[in-house]
């Protein structure tokens, strides 16, 4: 029996007791459930590279933002569906300050984070044409969009975009467009997992495709300005974050306040939808609604909904933070730099102990480090590798999830501490000796 920081029959026995026909399916909870039930009863620290959960303090300008609007009493009135006027307008004013597009303040719409942004464009996107019922994915990506599809009852296609970037991807994606079924294409950028930047000639190509094929596309910038390769953070000053914005004019963006301003826990984002999309109609909402352009589908049927609008209080912290970032005040950038030192060094320890990096290269660059990176282990599946790794007390979730065709793990920078990278390195130390690579 092996010898493993995590007594071994304990950890087989409560990963057999969550009865999982095959553990590389197993969902980011699963994991943290089977790795939090382990910790409680070996005693065992875990290093958690499951979550995508933010690890740094929540942005003190949206938090002293928010208490004084509560203290305001705005707690009890429900706020405009359309989104707080202030907010609107700090969220064009960003776009323009660090996208370098624009988009009218009518346009940008609160929402309950990305989650519910995506959830919310995919229904509406999916209602325009009765012919288009499919949403594709340029993959890997968040696993949770997929479980959105299924719940809603829409199909899905995709692709991964590994063997595929620069001038290979325009032959790939044009066959999925053209076939006159695509409602809308997402993808993240930053990449959730493989932390991948799709460059400006990528977007190109998608934007152009995309409007040749009339095809909706939603870029999720839940990482906003994290490819920290660049000096991103300087508002109205290229170089800016990289965006279809400036290749089409039908696109919804998806920015969150979770990850870059580490605001998670208050649930916003904004939806930014453009101005051509926005007030456009389409045949299918006119035959289900009885009428209404895209955006007012989106804010007054769809979101109206979900969720009657998003927290009142959380819109004044979100418009505090873009303006003050937009003014040069807040160097948002700069505050979460901090998961790319950890990236940097964790990769290095991952790849001393016999592993490699899976999602390596942006075409002829080295990937980015930043809140994600993926790895892989000579002679394992993603699914093996991940149970293996529990025995030695570190968790993380297999690319299947993802839906990348690459075999191997994503891990996730944002809950280590500084002591884990000691720990890390003596528990991969053992790993590898007991799974010598011949």
């Amino acid at each position: 029996m092996k010898q493993t920081p995590v007594d071994y029959q304990t950890a087989a026995r409560v990963i057999r007791s969550y009865g999982l026909p095959d553990f590389g399916r197993a969902t980011i909870r699963e994991m943290v459930a089977i790795s939090t039930q382990l910790e409680k009863e070996t005693g065992t620290e875990f290093i958690h590279m499951e979550m995508g959960v933010p690890g740094l303090k929540p942005a003190q300008i949206g938090v002293d933002a928010e208490i004084e609007a509560l203290q305001s009493g705005i707690a009890a009135i429900y706020p405009n569906i359309n989104g707080l006027e202030a907010l609107k307008n700090e969220a064009s004013r960003f776009i323009r300050a660090f996208v370098h597009a624009d988009v009218p303040p009518e346009c940008c719409v609160p929402v309950a984070g990305s989650m519910q942004g995506t959830y919310a464009s995919f229904l509406t996107c999916g209602q325009c044409h009765p012919e288009k019922d499919t949403i594709l994915f340029i993959d890997p990506g968040f696993p949770v969009q997929k479980q959105q599809i299924a719940v809603m009852g829409y199909r899905y296609a995709s692709f991964d975009v590994y063997d595929c970037r620069g001038d290979k991807l325009r032959p790939v994606l044009e066959p999925f467009l053209s076939a006159g079924n695509i409602a809308a294409v997402v993808y993240s950028n930053p990449n959730n997992p493989g932390w991948f930047c799709l460059t400006e000639s990528e977007l190109k190509t998608i934007g152009e495709l995309a409007a040749r094929y009339d095809v909706i596309v939603i870029e999720d910038l839940a990482y906003f300005a994290m490819d920290f390769r660049k000096p991103l953070g300087t508002p109205f000053q290229p170089p800016y974050q990289a965006s279809v914005a400036n290749f089409t004019d039908l696109y919804i963006l998806q920015i969150s306040a979770s990850k870059a301003f580490s605001y998670a826990g208050q649930r916003i984002g904004v939806a930014a939808i453009s101005d051509r999309l926005y007030h456009r109609s389409y045949e299918g909402l006119t035959r289900r609604y009885g009428g209404g352009t895209f955006g007012t589908v989106y804010i007054h049927r769809v979101l109206y909904a979900l969720s009657s609008g998003t927290s009142h209080s959380a819109q004044y912290a979100l418009a505090a933070m873009f303006k003050a970032a937009s003014d040069g005040r807040f160097d948002f950038v700069s505050e979460v730099r901090e998961y790319g030192d950890r990236a940097a060094r964790l990769k290095r320890i991952f790849v001393n102990h016999g592993f490699r990096i899976v999602y390596d290269y942006d075409l002829d660059e080295p990937i980015a480090d930043g809140f994600y990176f993926t790895i892989a282990y000579p002679g394992m599946t993603g699914g093996r590798l991940m149970e293996e790794l529990v025995y030695y007390g570190i968790s993380a979730i297999s690319l299947r999830t993802t839906n990348s065709r690459q075999e191997g793990l994503r891990a996730c920078t944002s809950f280590i501490k500084p002591h884990q990278y000691e720990l890390l390195e003596e528990r991969l130390t053992l790993f590898q000796a007991n799974h010598p690579v011949e």
